[in-house]
């Protein structure tokens, strides 16, 4: 007999599916492309942070240098965006498999500053290799078929190739999670020194959650590179970086859905508000502070822990 508990979370993940077909007739689709690639890179982030607790500074580092590769490879090399999609995530992988080698070897807040350091000096590198242009970025990057049949410039229709990534993305992380080596992980961020008494190379382990991360990093940011058509230097900056943390703070560490909400709410937030007067990084700011001081799990989190209290005692 299944659990109580499966049901209503089958029901709410079919209505969430239908939810997701259906926004594009409902919502600009160009808004809703954007919560998918940044909720699909604050999931990537949220795999290191929140099930091997590590913080990262420089994860702008695989979501931009993703975005740059696969621009150049679409637009000057003639690529398949789907070939370039995964070029980038590839490409990610490889970057985060040096950054990781050189960072994971210290811990807290040393770990930390070894990733922005890095991070800060990829930036530089792309401010002046000849391929990234620059100050300009690579833009006008075209759409093009995928696989030769999908015309991308139809807005439905990059919209749908971008929740396929999104939920490849997503599905990926869940799996990563619920396996063998995901237990090993958070047997890792509750207590390093047991794991290593039981036998496990916390190194290695600490490693592939890393490349892992970049990986699914990267392919948020090919397919914003795709969406957009443009990739440029504010994807590599450390204040992306820092935007990502922020989505996945807000949103809930440690939840598998918690990263989702808070980029939806900062790039809702960001979209609606960026015709008005007011700083929209003031209002995020606040929106922050009172988030840290009364939802201390994040938004995802505290319902989370309020379902699981109301379904114990039930039970």
């Amino acid at each position: 007999m299944q659990p109580k508990t499966q049901v209503p979370m089958r029901a709410f993940l079919a209505l969430a599916l239908v939810g997701l077909l259906a926004a594009p007739f409902v919502l600009y689709p160009i808004f809703l492309m954007s919560v998918l690639c940044f909720a699909l890179f604050a999931c990537a982030f949220n795999l290191l942070i929140g099930y091997v607790g590590l913080l990262s500074f420089g994860h702008a580092t695989f979501f931009g240098g993703a975005a740059y590769f696969t621009a150049h490879a679409v637009k000057v090399w003639g690529w398949d965006p789907l070939a370039g999609i995964l070029l980038g995530a590839v490409g990610a992988a490889a970057l985060g498999l040096v950054v990781g080698f050189l960072a994971i070897r210290r811990q807290g807040i040393y770990f930390a500053m070894i990733t922005l350091a890095l991070g800060q000096m990829f930036a530089f590198i792309c401010l002046q290799v000849p391929f990234t242009h620059g100050e300009d970025g690579i833009q006008g990057v075209p759409r093009g078929h995928l696989l030769g049949l999908i015309d991308l410039n139809d807005p439905l229709a990059m919209y749908y190739v971008t929740l396929a990534v999104f939920l490849f993305g997503f599905f990926a992380i869940w799996r990563i999670v619920n396996s063998p080596f995901g237990n090993v992980l958070k047997a890792i961020r509750e207590n390093e020194r047991r794991a290593i008494s039981l036998g496990y190379r916390v190194d290695r382990y600490k490693l592939g959650a890393f490349v892992m991360s970049a990986a699914l990093a990267g392919l948020a940011g090919g397919t914003k590179a795709i969406v957009f058509q443009f990739a440029t230097l504010t994807d590599v900056q450390w204040q992306m970086s820092g935007e990502v943390i922020l989505m996945t703070l807000l949103g809930g560490i440690g939840t598998l859905v918690g990263p989702v909400v808070g980029a939806t709410f900062v790039i809702a937030l960001q979209n609606y508000l960026a015709a008005s007067d007011f700083p929209v990084t003031v209002l995020i700011g606040i929106i922050f502070v009172v988030c840290v001081l009364l939802f201390r799990r994040g938004i995802a989190g505290e319902v989370v822990e309020f379902l699981k209290r109301k379904t114990s005692k039930i039970t």
